[in-house]
C-alpha cells in the first residue's frame, strides 16, 4: 500500500501542513479540531490534511518528527 504524505512548513506565517494527499485532491469541507488546528477533508470524506497554525506556540518550538526505517529495497523483493 502506497501512502502519501507532504509535510510543509511556512517560517513567515508559523503554519504547519501535513498533507496526507495528491494536490489535485480538493478540499471540500474543513473541521475545527481546536483551535488553531483544522482539518480539511475532500468530498468522499477522505482525510486530506492537517493545518496548524501558530504551530510553535500550539506544539512548541522544536517540531520533530520520526519515521519507522523503510526495509531495504533489495530485501523487500527477495522476500
Amino acid at each position: 500500500m502506497k501512502v502519501f504524505m507532504k509535510v510543509e512548513y511556512d517560517l513567515t506565517r508559523d503554519l504547519l501542513y501535513i498533507r496526507f494527499a495528491r494536490a489535485d485532491r480538493k478540499v471540500e469541507e474543513t473541521e475545527t479540531v481546536r483551535p488553531g488546528v483544522h482539518a480539511d477533508f475532500d468530498a468522499d470524506g477522505k482525510l486530506v490534511g492537517i493545518e496548524v497554525i501558530d504551530a510553535t506556540e500550539i506544539m512548541g518550538r522544536s517540531i520533530e518528527f520520526e519515521f519507522p526505517e523503510l526495509p531495504d529495497k533489495n530485501q523487500a523483493e527477495a522476500a
